[in-house]
């Protein structure tokens, strides 16, 4: 048997590490790859109409060896038993594999996950499953030509297969899960189960209620778990599945959702300041403002000429509601204050507003002339 070897490029190109072993002589490799052609299968007995969707239907380059010999096309979705040994084949030259992350574990020395390459195909053999291997098996190809290689078209094959055991979720190593609730995007709660047949249900821990899964706001999935497609500030709290099967019931692990009122768009500042042109001892201001969504912060850092001396910076921010365009918005303001102008206050002054999706720097210029040159009691009305 040739010796075992484990490839540098199999982490970055798998979601999971496995052990690989090298292509085989070529002569045990004729004696393993035995899986017929995928255009020498007979088609189905059927009529016209279905025999020429089977025709023109493109062949998965993802197949499961059911036992020796004997090959079958890997559905959507596939259950086994926790324990069962599965082996699926990818056709292709150079082909790369992507499994579940717990398949990575050696448990006391046992191998459970190994890959073999060979010629024209690659071998994933899982020994000793368990519910938690439960997840997506995908494989994708590559054509090569000398030193390049590039993805293949319709060389990708997936399938998300089932272990089912006595845990009815796949387990994790939190007891409790922090998760965002930001409304620019859909929230995932991964409870993940191992059996499709499992009755799943969502569950507030205080006050113990069962949240309405509607399918709208909130869509259960099988592979993934529970969606939350519209987060609303009522979510927030700590929420865990239900799982039911057969008389058993199982909680999955807690998750801590947080609601952030995440913004569309980054902050569009303006700023101006209390007057352009000041004399050399004159107290004046620059105010930065924002208008913006409701219970969004904004921060604000600025940037001026007296920094260069070390001039401290006098600042004071709000933020309040204000009706504006027929809409309540919050606005938010910074306020840089410069007491006794001098010379070396002269020049650019830049606001620079920052929110959760992104920075945006607006500036102005303020001009400080001598005071000799108008005197405060020459002023004119």
């Amino acid at each position: 048997a040739p010796a075992a070897a484990l490839l540098s490029n199999a982490s970055s190109l798998s979601a999971a590490e496995c052990q690989e072993k090298e292509k085989p002589p070529k002569a045990t490799e004729k004696k393993v790859t035995k899986e017929p052609k995928p255009n020498k299968l007979k088609p189905p007995k059927a009529t016209g109409e279905k025999l020429h969707q089977a025709v023109h239907q493109p062949a998965s380059i993802l197949t499961r060896v059911v036992t020796r010999g004997q090959f079958q096309k890997v559905p959507d979705s596939l259950t086994l038993k926790a324990g069962d040994t599965l082996e699926l084949r990818c056709r292709g030259r150079s082909v790369r594999w992507r499994f579940p992350a717990y398949l990575k574990d050696e448990d006391e020395g046992r191998l459970r996950c190994v890959i073999k390459h060979f010629e024209r195909h690659s071998q994933l053999l899982v020994v000793n499953s368990r519910a938690a291997d439960t997840g997506e098996y995908s494989c994708w190809s590559f054509q090569c030509r000398d030193s390049e290689c590039q993805d293949g078209e319709d060389r990708t094959g997936k399938a998300f297969i089932f272990f089912t055991g006595q845990e009815l979720f796949v387990p994790t190593e939190d007891y409790y899960e922090v998760v965002q609730l930001r409304t620019n995007h859909p929230t995932l709660l991964p409870c993940q189960v191992t059996s499709p047949l499992a009755k799943v249900t969502l569950h507030r821990e205080f006050p113990p209620e069962e949240v309405a899964v509607d399918g709208i706001d909130i869509l259960y999935d099988v592979k993934r778990g529970f969606v939350i497609h519209r987060p609303r500030p009522s979510y927030a709290g700590s929420l865990f599945c239900m799982a039911s099967l057969a008389g058993v019931r199982q909680i999955s692990t807690k998750y801590m959702l947080i609601y952030i009122n995440y913004p569309s768009s980054a902050p569009k500042p303006t700023v101006s300041a209390s007057a352009t042109t000041v004399r050399a001892g004159e107290n004046f201001n620059v105010t930065c403002t924002v208008f913006g969504e409701p219970e969004v912060a904004i921060d604000f850092t600025w940037e001026y000429p007296g920094q260069q001396i070390g001039r401290p910076p006098y600042i004071r921010e709000r933020a309040d509601l204000a009706r504006q365009g027929g809409q309540v918005q919050q606005e938010s303001e910074s306020i840089l204050y410069i007491d006794e102008a001098r010379a070396i206050d002269e020049g650019l002054y830049t606001c620079t507003a920052m929110n959760l999706q992104g920075t945006t720097t607006v500036s102005t210029r303020v001009q400080v002339l001598p005071a000799t040159l108008a005197p405060r009691g020459a002023r004119s009305g």
